[in-house]
């Protein structure tokens, strides 16, 4: 449990705290705030005018931007802010917004403005590692593959290109410039040694103004794909007594050897083939996964925060830090994780949180997602005596869980926390890219559906609900469906319990079981961005911006041939022809944003355009 911070050290003179930040972070830090009682302040787009974390403080300012580095100090001002918490992301990281706060002679709740330039660059970052004694990753020799070329400035998987083959190397510098400049405004590269099989290996740092550095403990995140984290989990669980104290003793020594002050937390690559630990970077702020320490360890770390930015020493030291049993987090994103991860947007019609778990969110039911912001919707947090019972909670938790309307990557993540592979803690960095999940059989689903509709009549009677799904005199509600009688349904066995979430809208059904959604329609089928398979409508496989259009009404197509390219969250996908045949319309336009499932072309199968010619040649 997260340290009690009613009996924790005064803020010094921070009174109110602007966090300029949304969704689930904000609130996250709002309710340390609010519990210290401090007054709370919140920034908002006006896409996020009624957005949850907006309610959840004193006071409310519109910024056209949360990158608006001028209008975001300004609101902390006017608001009457002593301190500003940057959460995680935006401006989180930007020296030039941790200088404004402190010229407008505000508190940033993080690192001084120096330490967090020259830590957000991986080459001056490099450098200081090495000043400290701590193990870097050996620089690449061109002619012996393979190697890993990086973008210097920033991180998040961007600007990164792996070499197998001395022959690419040259291309591979220069698409990750391109990206690295377009990013982050700067196409330094480094070129490291690539670890085949590693695993990311983190320590939580805090550190005071009057000289004290301690660790909080290490967290494994190697379950991620594409460099993206996917599960964090605390402790590490594969690691010897030996590399936990090289990883932790090295963070330490390396912010005290930057003069790091407030949270931080120091990445490491351990390589499996030779059991070697390599700095890889260091994060200037609070970590997405931080809970999960916050889980074993009993500590509040924005309570930790706001006392360090507030003047106070640090009220713990090394020796008091303890860790209990065994934490798990996973992110909860808007994507369709077995369609290609595409990004998904619409209406949350329903959302159901699991019992038994932390769940940060700011998710709730009829909240509109759009592709604006990050994908992420919730961290859900189990915690345990031991890895295998923590591992066991977060699929249970994962199975209470409901999101409907909206894919989200839920089942994903079900199907990966069930896994023999992340039960036996075999999942490196790169295994999600070498291994592809197998997506849930809709049978089940589809069983419960007809069971559900079956007996709709029986759950209506129940509650202030309609035979059509219906809430009297509301949006559309959906019922929990028990499966626990002795009665076989499908495939299941007599006395198996099985639950599921289903809504029934006339003849649409959207069952959510084991985290998964399902769509069904007459002649049952799964809908979404797939429901056009077998035809000819090209639809928009997730809500975005057309980039291109290849394509003009009467073009004549091959099978795969591009019609257009759109992109929503820095992921570009290519609309392809689903067979050789002529284009019949256009409703793509560049430039323009389109929903998930809009049309965007449509092709005619070349027999139908030959018999259409001959048959217009014939009347001619």
């Amino acid at each position: 449990m997260p340290m009690d911070v009613s009996t924790s050290p005064t803020t010094g003179e921070i009174h109110t705290l602007l966090v300029a930040n949304r969704g689930e972070i904000a609130r996250r830090v709002f309710r340390t705030a609010r519990a210290l009682g401090l007054r709370t302040v919140a920034v908002h787009t006006d896409l996020d005018a009624a957005a949850p974390h907006v309610r959840d403080a004193d006071v409310a300012v519109r910024v056209p931007s949360y990158l608006d580095v001028d209008a975001v100090v300004a609101a902390a001002v006017e608001s009457g802010a002593q301190a500003v918490h940057p959460g995680y992301g935006f401006l989180s990281e930007r020296a030039e917004f941790a200088r404004a706060v402190e010229k407008a002679g505000l508190v940033f709740v993080g690192p001084p403005a120096d330490v967090i330039e020259q830590m957000g660059r991986k080459d001056a970052a490099r450098e200081i590692a090495v000043q400290a004694g701590v193990p870097v990753v050996p620089q690449g020799d061109t002619a012996t593959p393979p190697l890993l070329v990086k973008a210097a400035a920033g991180g998040g998987g961007k600007g990164m290109r792996v070499v197998r083959d001395p022959a690419g190397l040259e291309e591979a510098k220069a698409a990750a410039a391109r990206e690295a400049l377009n990013a982050f405004g700067d196409d330094t590269l480094l070129i490291e040694r690539y670890v085949e099989r590693g695993r990311h290996i983190e320590v939580q740092v805090l550190a005071d103004a009057h000289g004290s550095v301690i660790h909080l403990g290490e967290r494994d995140c190697s379950t991620q794909r594409r460099h993206q984290k996917v599960i964090e989990e605390a402790p590490a669980p594969t690691l010897t007594t030996e590399q936990r104290e090289l990883v932790t003793g090295s963070a330490v020594a390396l912010a005290r050897q930057v003069g790091y002050v407030n949270a931080g937390t120091v990445e490491f690559l351990l390589d499996e083939t030779t059991g070697e630990a390599y700095f890889l970077e260091m994060n200037t702020r609070l970590q997405v996964e931080h809970p999960v320490t916050e889980a074993v360890t009993g500590l509040d770390l924005v309570a930790l925060q706001l006392a360090v930015a507030g003047g106070r020493p640090l009220p713990i030291a090394q020796s008091d830090v303890r860790t209990d049993g065994h934490a798990i987090e996973v992110r909860v994103y808007a994507e369709d994780s077995f369609h290609g991860f595409l990004p998904q947007a619409g209406t949350a019609t329903r959302v159901r949180w699991p019992t038994g778990a932390r769940v940060d969110h700011a998710l709730e039911s009829g909240q509109v997602v759009s592709t604006a912001y990050d994908p992420m919707l919730a961290k859900i947090i189990v915690h345990g005596p031991d890895r295998e019972a923590a591992r066991r909670a977060l699929v249970r938790a994962l199975d209470e869980t409901a999101v409907l309307g909206l894919t989200t990557n839920t089942g994903f993540l079900r199907v990966l926390a069930a896994s023999e592979e992340f039960r036996d803690a075999a999942i490196d960095t790169a295994w999600l890219d070498r291994h592809d999940l197998p997506a849930p059989d809709p049978t089940l689903a589809r069983q419960i559906a007809a069971h559900a509709v079956a007996e709709r009549s029986r759950y209506a009677d129940a509650g202030p609900f309609r035979a059509d799904g219906f809430r009297l005199g509301g949006p559309p509600a959906p019922v929990v469906v028990p499966l626990d009688e002795p009665v076989t349904v499908g495939p299941l066995p007599p006395g198996v319990a099985e639950r599921a979430t289903v809504a029934i809208q006339g003849p649409r059904v959207e069952v959510v079981h084991e985290g998964q959604r399902f769509v069904f329609e007459p002649p049952d089928r799964v809908a979404g961005p797939h429901a056009h398979e077998g035809g000819g409508s090209v639809d928009a496989p997730m809500p975005g911006t057309v980039l291109e259009v290849r394509v003009a009404e009467g073009d004549d197509v091959a099978e795969g041939d591009v019609l257009g390219v759109m992109e929503a969250m820095k992921m570009e996908v290519s609309l392809k022809a689903p067979f050789a045949g002529r284009v019949t319309s256009v409703a793509a336009v560049v430039g323009a944003q389109v929903a998930l499932g809009a049309e965007l072309f449509a092709v005619e199968p070349a027999e139908a355009a030959e018999a259409a010619e001959a048959e217009e040649a014939a009347n001619d």
